[in-house]
């Protein structure tokens, strides 16, 4: 059985080797260990934090595998970005230039630098190695934050976004950085991503283009991936719009990957989620319908993917599952079904 957990500050080897293999525009998990353990030691003090509205809590998590106690991925919520340092998109939009009396009309797409999601919510540093991509791993993995985020409301906003990592090639060369790298940065997109990892932003605001991009200015390889996302991120994007996300116009300003976003309440597995009272067996049947299903603490948070029996008042749990979430007859759960019909 899988666990998801917050980290603990021991678990720094573990997330050092997941940001080794994460590589290139997993901006989020530069190979840095100051700040890594910073980034530990920010989320321990979230989970400790007494919250009644969202502020720069950044909340990471761990999946553990219950037998061999390795962890195997790891995914995180950042309560409200752009509190403390600046949070830089590019929005894509139109501007239109005609004349009626030459009978001209060109629609031009446009770039334009903005702030515009400072505040909200995000998803993030979701990654799960290669050993444990099997069964529902990896919805677990990205699933189980939508549940947390319903149960503990007030520790986050009504909108939530996620960046999609864009398109770069084995050596981590972004064709839409090497364009904006010809013109303004005279920096490779690896060092540009490292830099924005770690915390050092300020060259964004000194030596990125004040005035709106005329798209159609990019080059063509530039353009074709505005937009687009990294071969290997796919099947989480895949997961987001199933859950109700949608792209509306806002891209990485550094690979043009898509930012996603939806509303708490509309997103369809904190929307499906209920929470309910439970009874404790020694083992539930294997064929009942499996749940993501989470405890409704935070310091001492659990999920787990696990069967359970639902009737009117009560959900049953099997003991298995129960230990591991660390509840038991008479706690509360969430929980939301795997899948939905479509």
């Amino acid at each position: 059985m899988k666990i998801i957990r917050p980290i603990h500050p021991d678990d720094y080897s573990s997330l050092n080797e997941i940001a080794q293999e994460s590589g290139v525009g997993f901006t989020s998990l530069p190979v840095n260990e100051v700040l890594l353990r910073s980034k530990i030691g920010k989320s321990v003090q979230a989970f400790a934090k007494d919250v009644t509205e969202p502020a720069d809590e950044s909340y990471l998590f761990v999946m553990q595998d219950q037998e061999t106690q390795e962890v195997v991925g790891t995914s995180g919520i950042v309560a409200g970005v752009g509190l403390d340092d600046a949070f830089y998109h590019y929005h894509l939009s139109k501007v239109v230039h005609a004349s009626r009396e030459l009978k001209i009309y060109n629609n031009v797409d446009i770039l334009t630098l903005c702030n515009d999601y400072t505040g909200v919510s995000e998803i993030c540093t979701l990654f799960l190695r290669q050993v444990a991509r099997e069964g529902l791993n990896g919805r677990l993995l990205s699933k189980f934050r939508f549940l947390f985020m319903m149960e503990h409301r007030n520790r986050f906003a009504e909108t939530i976004i996620a960046e999609m990592r864009g398109i770069n090639d084995e050596n981590g060369q972004s064709p839409f950085w090497q364009w904006l790298e010809e013109h303004f940065f005279s920096m490779d997109f690896p060092t540009a991503d490292y830099l924005t990892g770690i915390g050092q932003k300020q060259f964004i605001a000194e030596l990125m283009p004040k005035y709106p991009i005329y798209v159609n200015l990019l080059s063509k390889q530039a353009q074709a991936v505005i937009g687009q996302v990294h071969e290997k991120t796919k099947p989480a994007l895949q997961l987001l719009e199933q859950e109700g996300f949608s792209c509306r116009g806002y891209v990485d300003i550094f690979d043009a990957g898509p930012t996603v976003e939806a509303n708490l309440k509309h997103i369809r597995s904190a929307q499906a989620s209920r929470k309910m009272q439970i009874r404790v067996t020694e083992e539930v049947n294997d064929n009942q319908q499996t749940f993501f299903v989470i405890n409704t603490k935070v310091q001492d948070f659990r999920g787990v993917c696990t069967p359970l029996v639902i009737d009117t008042e009560h959900a049953t749990i099997g003991q298995q599952a129960a230990d591991a979430l660390g509840v038991s007859d008479g706690d509360k759960i969430r929980f939301a079904p795997t899948h939905f019909r479509t």
